[in-house]
């Protein structure tokens, strides 16, 4: 079980066979590490999980190959276009986890499962695009610190907030480690065992499903900063799209300078003593801060849980070209979130 999404494994993946399972899509959410925070958004998962539907289904339309099989509604399988009404399970072809082996003593992972093991398998990667960069990216902290520079992003300038990019910044991190952690395209290929011909493969699929995403959303006035996209091998061999795509929670979505994620939920919590302490515990305890952690986070006002609630479901509706949900357009409901945002 994640924090937002659980997990109902019907036949685990073998080594020559893929697995079935469901998502089950929550209303839960969490920000800052913190886990599950003390309120649930109204029908956020089953938003969440019939746009990812969504997107699944213009991958297929573009021979894309996924592990989406279909959402379940009223007991029976269903792709996009057969929904009568919404559904927060998601049934999924499952790829084995291979998960490398981690030294304590040293803090160091073994990847050598990956130059063995060549199908059937989640790629322990996580794939990041950035097709613009806001003020707070993690990118400008990252050259800030030494740890990449511009030309590591394969920019010829140093990158400013704000910039927009014709073509998305690529970047790449790990996936199965305690904590997530960026690497450069050498060390990524190495770690996964991904021939040159694969990581091109991926390099290319990120580049088209990020133009889907992006073109999808331009059509109803909501812009694509960045996402992200996680991959597997199939036992064919074949590189496909798995895990979930173009929601909120894996984009970054804007309209009118507004952040339409759970990002709402951050803005606010960020006043918070609650957050001032976990942000002083981190930086004192390392990986085991939450233990530490003495206060909660308090219960967010109704009015805003309301809102943010009709945010999910209105960007659902609005995407898809569908009313899932009876709710306000985004655009009235970004209108009335605004006025907490001060």
């Amino acid at each position: 079980m994640g924090s937002v999404k659980e997990i109902e494994i019907l036949k685990h993946p073998e080594v020559n066979k893929e697995g079935e399972g469901e998502f089950i899509f929550s209303d839960r959410y969490s920000v800052f590490d913190w886990g599950e925070m003390p309120d649930h958004i109204d029908k956020k998962g089953a938003a969440l999980c019939v746009l990812s539907s969504y997107f699944f289904h213009l991958l297929e339309k573009n021979s894309i190959k996924t592990h989406f099989i279909g959402l379940v509604e009223d007991g029976e399988i269903k792709k996009f276009p057969e929904l009568k009404s919404y559904s927060n399970r998601m049934r999924v072809k499952l790829l084995r986890v291979l998960k490398p082996e981690y030294n304590q003593s040293t803090n160091t992972y073994n990847y050598d499962i990956y130059n063995k093991e060549k199908r059937n398998f989640l790629i322990p990667l996580e794939i990041i695009y950035r097709n613009a960069l806001t003020e707070g990216s993690s990118i400008f902290k990252r050259i800030k610190s030494g740890a990449i520079t511009f030309k590591d992003l394969g920019l010829d300038h140093e990158p400013q907030p704000g910039e927009k990019f014709s073509t998305p910044l690529l970047d790449v991190s790990t996936k199965l480690e305690h904590t997530d952690r960026y690497l450069s395209w050498e060390e990524a290929q190495k770690i996964s065992g991904l021939s040159d011909e694969n990581m091109k493969k991926i390099k290319d699929l990120i580049i088209k499903i990020n133009n889907i995403i992006t073109t999808e959303c331009n059509k109803v006035g909501i812009e694509n900063i960045d996402g992200k996209f996680e991959f597997g091998i199939d036992t064919n061999g074949e590189i496909i799209v798995v895990d979930v795509l173009g929601t909120p929670d894996e984009c970054r979505f804007v309209m009118d300078g507004f952040h339409i994620s759970k990002e709402f939920a951050r803005i606010l919590y960020r006043k918070t003593e609650w957050y001032k302490e976990i942000e002083q515990v981190k930086k004192e305890r390392g990986r085991d801060w939450k233990e530490h952690v003495k206060s909660k986070p308090e219960k967010l006002p109704n009015e805003v849980k309301t809102l943010l609630s009709q945010m999910y479901l209105a960007v659902t509706n609005e995407i898809t070209g569908k009313k899932f949900f009876d709710v306000p357009d985004l655009k009235s409901v970004i209108n009335g979130l605004k006025k907490y945002a001060v």
